[in-house]
């Protein structure tokens, strides 16, 4: 069964804090041996805008290149993919190995003068880079047509 964890809006309601202690007792009344259900994997983003491109760039350790899926899809660009399961135990002086795990999905809308046909992504040391190029956007200039 995959219990969901309920985020709750601004302000607080009694009721859903008293649930979330439930479903976190339920989580560490799991024996070790018990494998854990999807958990929460967000991972961290950095933006910054140069003179020519947009720049993008997600902390993905652990995360091969392959569980990784960058598209753009009507002007919003979406980075999601998997992190597997990191389960470590080594039994003779105890040594237990934790890390989140999980589907993730961020998802950008874009400005109007990038160049979506050349957008390229890298990742090196699990940061991965996705650059953006910027176009020049033709602005509206009025203009005489001269009558032949």
């Amino acid at each position: 069964m995959l219990v969901t964890r309920y985020n709750k809006p601004v302000y607080r309601d009694r009721r859903f804090d008293i649930f979330n202690e439930l479903l976190n007792t339920f989580n560490e009344a799991q024996t070790a041996d018990e494998p854990r259900e999807i958990m929460d994997f967000v991972p961290a983003v950095n933006t910054r805008e140069a003179s020519d491109a947009y720049y993008i760039e997600v902390d993905l350790p652990g995360v091969k290149k392959e569980d990784v899926d960058v598209s753009v899809d009507k002007n919003v660009l979406t980075i999601s993919g998997k992190r597997e399961v990191s389960n470590e135990i080594k039994e003779d002086d105890y040594y237990r190995v934790e890390s989140a795990y999980g589907k993730f999905s961020r998802s950008f809308t874009l400005p109007e003068n990038v160049d979506v046909e050349k957008i390229k992504a890298s990742n090196e040391d699990g940061v991965l880079e996705i650059v953006i190029p910027k176009q020049e956007v033709i602005k509206d200039t009025t203009k005489k047509i001269e009558i032949q």
